[in-house]
């Protein structure tokens, strides 16, 4: 297998779209040609523990409302047009991300990573929930690994919180300035949400390299 290195954010919403290409570039196939893991790239590192207001953070990050409907306009266009669930109205919490962080990492160890991805970007750009709640991760990755009891002591005590970090700072150092970024085969940085079709070609040169 292929390996493919994900940096990502639970609450980036490129990040979001680019795993729904990848995944229906991946549906239909026998095998899949990649080792996905998945690591930390906090958009916003020295968010408050607590988050902030969606729309004040927002605005205060575009410029005012203008700003934001500039930067929002294309994300909503390619969820319509490309039929991607995404109800960001009920997003009212930009979170700090570090304990989000925490669950995919615990998650790979218990391999079900990319159930655990794809069940935070739910949670946010779906549902709308706050995951700098403990109470909230705690419960979505209990439908995976742990109970939720033991999930909560876990965030509430400070285990891999140095370890977390440590990578998000790796992934600066590496040059990473924004994501998704995804490394192909420990050789190919591809930047951004790639297109169903990108993907889909990989795969073909991948078989075809291996025929």
């Amino acid at each position: 297998m292929i390996a493919l290195d994900i940096y990502s954010d639970p609450i980036c919403p490129w990040c979001y779209i680019g795993k729904v290409y990848l995944e229906r570039a991946l549906e239909g196939l026998n095998e899949n040609p990649f080792n996905i893991e998945w690591h930390p790239f906090q958009l916003n590192p020295k968010m408050p523990p607590t988050g902030m207001n969606r729309k004040k953070y927002l605005e205060k990050k575009f410029g005012g409302s203008n700003g934001v409907v500039e930067a929002y306009g294309p994300i909503i266009e390619r969820t319509k047009s490309d039929n991607i669930d995404a109800k960001l109205d009920k997003i009212k919490v930009t979170p700090n991300t570090v304990n989000a962080h925490r669950i995919i990492h615990w998650s790979k160890i218990e391999g079900c990573q990319n159930q655990i991805v794809s069940e935070l970007f739910k949670a946010y750009f779906v549902n709308g929930l706050d995951l700098g709640d403990i109470n909230v991760l705690a419960k979505l990755a209990s439908k995976y690994f742990m109970d939720e009891k033991s999930i909560l002591r876990l965030l509430t005590s400070d285990n891999d919180l140095t370890n977390i970090t440590e990578k998000d700072h790796t992934a600066r150092q590496m040059g990473i300035k924004a994501v998704p970024m995804f490394i192909v085969a420990n050789q190919y940085a591809v930047s951004g949400a790639q297109s169903t079709g990108f993907w889909q070609n990989i795969v073909k040169d991948i078989q075809n390299s291996i025929s």
